[in-house]
C-alpha cells in the first residue's frame, strides 16, 4: 500500500514505518509544521519517501492516515479533491488525552461513518467521547532499543517535551520535592531555563535536546527514569525507558497505571511515595537493575513492534475492505 502521513510525532512513526509499505510524507519547501519531511534524528527505513503537495495530485495513495483536525481539508486539497473517508479509505489516529472538560469532550471526529478513529490508548478511547464512530485501539510499540541499562550514573532520568510551558501537565512543579529525592537529568526540546524556573541548581536539575540515537544511551546510564506526568497520553518515552531495562517511578496516572505492572517499579499518586522510591533505586543499584529487568520483559510482551504492526495490518485492511 501507499499510506500517505504526516511527520507528526517522530517516536511512534518510527515504529509505523518498519511495516510493509510505502510511506508518503510531505515535505514543503520550509519543512513547516505541515511539511516536515523524513525524521532527521530518528531512523527511518528507505520505504518512506517525501512527496510535495504538487505529487500528491496524482499520488496514487491507498490509505490516509490522519493526526490533526485540519488534515482532513489539506488532504482533500492536496490529493487533487479526493476526500478521506470518501475517495480514499482513512483512519483517524489520536495520540492525545482530551483536554478542557474532559468528561464532556467530544472528538472532533464523533459520528462520522466514512472513517475509523484509532486511540493509542484504551484510557483515551475511554475519556474522549467518541460518538458513533467505530473506533478501535491499537497500543503502542517500540523499536527495541536493547538492553541499554547499566544505572551507572546516580541521577534520575526525566524525558519531556517543553516542560515550562506545559506545566502542571507534566508534572513540571514535582520536580523540586522529587530532585531532593535524586538529581535530575531532563531530556527533550526547550528545556532550558527549567532549574532557575524551579529554583534549582545547574547541578542539581541538568538539562539537554539530544537526538533519539543519543537520547537512548544517556538514559540508560542514568539509575531510574521518573515520569511526573499528570496529564497526557502515555509518554512513548516511559515504553522506551522500560525497554532499555530501567526501573520506573511514575505518577499512577492515565494510562500508566496499565504500562507498568508491580516489580518493574513503582506507581503512586503521592509524591513522597514516589521520592522515596527514587531514593531507593538510586542507593540500591542492585534493585534497580533488577526491577529494571522486569520492566523490559512486561514492554516486550505488551509494547513490541510486532504486535503493533500486526495490529495496524488488521485495521488497514478492514478499513480498505
Amino acid at each position: 500500500m501507499n499510506i500517505l502521513l504526516w511527520h507528526v510525532h517522530g517516536s511512534w512513526t518510527t515504529a509505523f514505518v518498519q511495516g510493509p509499505h510505502t510511506y508518503l510524507v510531505p515535505v514543503t519547501p520550509d519543512r513547516d509544521a505541515d511539511g516536515l519531511g523524513r525524521a532527521r534524528t530518528f531512523v527511518w527505513p528507505d520505504s518512506v519517501r517525501e512527496v510535495t503537495p504538487e505529487e500528491l495530485r496524482d499520488a496514487p495513495v491507498d490509505l490516509v492516515v490522519l493526526q490533526r483536525p485540519h488534515e482532513l481539508g489539506l488532504a482533500e486539497g492536496w490529493l487533487g479533491g479526493r476526500r478521506p473517508g470518501r475517495d480514499v479509505p482513512a483512519v483517524y489516529l489520536e495520540h492525545n488525552a482530551p483536554d478542557g472538560n474532559v468528561p464532556e469532550t467530544r472528538h472532533p471526529c464523533a459520528d462520522r461513518d466514512d472513517l475509523t478513529l484509532v486511540h493509542v490508548t484504551h484510557f483515551n478511547r475511554l475519556f474522549w467521547d467518541n460518538g458513533s464512530t467505530r473506533t478501535e485501539v491499537i497500543e503502542h510499540g517500540i523499536v527495541d532499543p536493547g538492553h541499554q541499562y547499566t544505572g551507572r550514573v546516580p541521577r534520575a532520568a526525566v524525558v519531556v517535551n517543553e516542560p515550562v510551558r506545559r506545566g502542571r501537565y507534566t508534572g513540571t512543579d514535582l520536580l523540586t520535592e522529587l530532585s531532593a529525592a535524586a538529581p535530575l537529568d531532563v531530556f527533550g526540546m526547550r528545556t532550558e531555563g527549567l532549574a532557575a524556573h524551579l529554583g534549582l541548581s545547574e547541578e542539581r536539575c541538568r538539562t539537554a535536546d539530544l537526538p533519539q540515537r543519543d537520547l537512548h544511551a544517556a538514559m540508560a546510564e542514568r539509575r531510574v527514569y521518573l515520569h511526573p506526568v499528570r496529564w497526557t497520553s502515555l509518554g512513548l518515552s516511559l515504553l522506551e525507558a522500560m525497554h532499555l531495562g530501567m526501573p520506573v517511578v511514575a505518577l499512577a496516572t492515565t494510562e500508566a497505571v496499565e504500562a507498568v505492572p508491580p516489580g518493574a517499579g513503582t506507581l503512586s499518586t503521592r509524591p513522597e511515595v514516589l521520592a522515596r522510591a527514587a531514593r531507593h533505586y538510586l542507593h540500591e543499584p542492585e534493585a534497580a537493575a533488577r526491577d529494571g529487568a522486569r520492566a523490559r520483559q512486561a514492554a516486550l510482551e505488551r509494547y513490541g513492534l510486532k504486535r503493533f504492526l500486526d495490529d495496524w495490518e488488521r485495521v488497514m485492511t478492514e478499513v480498505r475492505s
